[in-house]
């Protein structure tokens, strides 16, 4: 009777156990993902598991129900916060300075030579951002190139169709989006790369998000709370002890990077955590943009201030 008792309880607790874990919806490839299981591995202290999922912010909109968390760039999370004003960005886990690498065989000398030229990045991403404020900052208007899509390269030998592949052939002359792709953009060029990077610009500013709903649930913000401080020592050793503590490895392992490419852009990854007065500006620019391009109406200032939450860093 005892056991018979004890195998209908078992699934019944494994099952309390994941309806109360942390749901975290992030993208599970690239580098700025990797301090968040490097923060449930090492520090996290909560009382419910976290779990991460294969998503982003989208999530928080579509399926509120089943994730707290969500961690994207601020593109994604403006995107969906036009729709969703309960979203709030909580933290910032990388601020990253993105590049443009293009061929000087094509007589590119500074980035004004992009103009009229073929340039991969991908709509509706922070990539595409990017490119538009890069080039606008030299006075290339949106409609004087033309942009491509190709796949993503982490890690040679790339296939035909990646970005990387189209400029060593020839056919893109430039190609702007997140690492590594543009390290290994310029390293396939060799002394033929130059590259474009201005980080007072445009940088990506990958955060974690959450929901006013899982944030005055009282029980899951104590461990989002939890999880946050995780990050906030994760990013520590990030910064500041990243050859010590073996970090260059484990990115390398996460997301499929050789560790010395991990190594070599290291340096274009700010591990931020909290974020200073300059960020409402910068959001707000930025949805200016995003509203003409997704043929919505802009986000009140006021309204962005509310998507820009310290609460948790507050409590830390």
């Amino acid at each position: 009777m005892r056991s018979l008792l004890l195998g209908f309880i078992a699934p019944l607790i494994l099952l309390f156990q994941s309806s109360t874990a942390l749901r975290v919806a992030t993208s599970l490839q690239w580098i700025e993902y990797t301090p968040q299981p490097y923060a449930i591995k090492n520090f996290y202290k909560g009382n419910s598991a976290v779990a991460l999922t294969s998503g982003g912010v989208a999530n928080l909109g579509s399926d509120p129900q089943n994730f707290d968390l969500a961690a994207n760039a601020e593109t994604q999370g403006l995107k969906q916060y036009a729709n969703h004003r309960n979203i709030r960005l909580i933290y910032i886990i990388c601020e990253v300075a993105y590049r443009i690498v293009a061929d000087k065989r094509k007589g590119f000398t500074k980035l004004s030579d992009l103009k009229g030229k073929k340039i991969g990045t991908f709509q509706g991403t922070s990539a595409a951002v990017f490119i538009h404020n890069m080039l606008t900052s030299v006075g290339i208007a949106d409609n004087d190139y033309a942009t491509t899509g190709g796949k993503i390269c982490m890690k040679e030998p790339c296939a035909s169709d990646t970005l990387l592949a189209q400029l060593k052939a020839g056919t893109l002359d430039a190609f702007g989006v997140w690492e590594p792709a543009v390290e290994l953009g310029a390293q396939g060029l060799g002394a033929n790369a130059i590259t474009f990077q201005n980080r007072t610009v445009y940088r990506e500013v990958y955060a974690l998000y959450s929901t006013t709903d899982a944030l005055n649930n009282a029980c899951k913000r104590k461990d989002i709370v939890e999880f946050v401080r995780a990050l906030n020592r994760t990013l520590d050793v990030f910064a500041n002890q990243p050859k010590e503590k073996g970090v260059y490895d484990y990115v390398s392992n996460q997301v499929g990077v050789d560790e010395k490419v991990v190594e070599g852009i290291w340096e274009d990854h700010e591990w931020s955590g909290s974020w200073g007065d300059d960020l409402i500006g910068f959001v707000v620019e930025e949805d200016k943009y995003l509203a003409k391009v997704d043929k919505r109406s802009v986000v009140p200032r006021a309204e962005l201030a509310k998507f820009l939450d310290t609460s948790v860093l507050d409590e830390l």
